[in-house]
């Protein structure tokens, strides 16, 4: 890494466009190759700054809001798909103004507004969210075929006989995995819902496709488009949002104290409940550049935040020097479920968004204030 962070404000996020578009250059040769379309999932990454820049080589984004459609329409102005497990009606016109592709959840909220989507001007093509009852997600919280689920229709409750005026069909049930686990979950889908595919003018594999991952099989996913789209003669989507920002922002921290309590504890300007909660709703250790794992470089702190919750706590980490006031810290990976999911807890402020690109250096897209936090209250 060759950025100077050290004239930022902190805490800040940083997204560094070169690492970004090396993301969607490898995407836009997917969607090439197979001729899929691939969508960015807004839930993810929304920084819309950047949406000129991904609408250069994805297809379009897909919501799991109004606010997210309407974000994706106004600010690419690409395709905008859209699932929710429910629809409130006063959303729904506008949905219909944004939408080109809308999922719904089951065949009673499909019966309940399909006669404003048959009467509106536009065509909006329709799709239903399947449960193939299958997956192989470890973190509970992220399992959306886990038992009881909510989402999507499981075959036993499927209605072939009210297909009439439904293009699609939609499931997600992966989380950050390799395309052996799509292989394997297809094989479900076909088994159960095959006979229906063939009704149909496309399939959206939904996300979880941790495709720019080194470790990526792009050739086995390249080979299950095609199989879907030649056996059944449909257009698959795919909608990734981790994997299009993935490896691509930091979160720039300073240490604004150095305490003992039987070991060294460094406060941080930055909060894992409020900047980064996935780090304890996943729970995963983030990485910081030039640290190592507890003891394994000669000094080991635990790095927990100036908030007043005693659970917010990031890690155990260790230095080859002494931490010291004032010192920034690099955690990596942080663009993708961070600024989408953060908040003002306990009154700490949001962290600055930053742009890096080659040609103009660092922009401040946008810094925080004590009105961000009083207007949400």
């Amino acid at each position: 890494m060759d950025l100077d962070f050290s004239k930022l404000p902190t805490p800040c996020y940083v997204v560094d466009e070169r690492l970004l578009i090396k993301n969607l250059e490898l995407l836009k040769s997917i969607e090439e190759r197979t001729g899929c379309h691939i969508l960015l999932a807004t839930k993810a990454f929304s920084m819309y700054k950047t949406f000129p820049l991904v609408g250069q080589y994805l297809s379009g984004v897909t919501s799991s809001s109004l606010h997210e459609a309407r974000l994706g329409y106004e600010e690419m102005g690409k395709e905008v798909h859209i699932y929710a497990a429910a629809y409130r009606e006063d959303d729904f016109e506008e949905i219909m103004k944004y939408s080109n592709h809308i999922v719904f959840n089951s065949f009673k909220q499909w019966e309940k507004f399909k006669g404003r989507i048959q009467d509106y001007p536009k065509h909006i093509s329709c799709g239903l969210r399947i449960n193939p009852e299958y997956a192989e997600v470890e973190t509970e919280l992220y399992n959306p075929c886990a038992p009881q689920s909510r989402m999507g229709i499981t075959l036993a409750n499927f209605k072939p006989e009210e297909l009439e005026g439904i293009e699609g069909l939609h499931f997600h049930a992966m989380c950050e995995q390799n395309a052996d686990t799509l292989e394997r979950i297809l094989k479900v889908v076909e088994e159960k819902f095959g006979p229906y595919l063939k009704q149909m003018k496309w399939i959206n594999f939904g996300g979880g496709h941790h495709i720019t991952r080194e470790d990526y099989d792009v050739e086995k996913l390249i080979h299950c488009i095609n199989h879907i789209q030649n056996t059944y003669d449909v257009k698959v989507y795919l909608e990734p949002g981790e994997a299009v920002a993935l490896n691509t922002g930091y979160l720039i921290t300073r240490v604004l104290e150095i305490m003992e309590n039987e070991i060294e504890i460094a406060i941080l300007d930055t909060s894992a409940t409020c900047h980064m909660p996935d780090v304890l709703e996943m729970p995963y250790r983030p990485q910081i550049i030039g640290a190592g794992m507890p003891y394994e470089k000669a000094y080991t702190y635990r790095l927990g935040s100036a908030t007043c919750l005693s659970g917010d706590v990031i890690g155990d980490y260790s230095f080859d020097h002494p931490l010291k006031e004032g010192d920034l810290l690099t955690f990596c990976d942080m663009a993708h479920y961070t600024m989408v999911k953060n908040n003002t807890f306990n009154g700490i402020n949001l962290p600055a968004i930053i742009l890096y690109r080659e040609e103009t250096g660092f922009e401040i897209v946008k810094q925080f204030g004590y009105e961000d936090f009083k207007s949400r209250l």
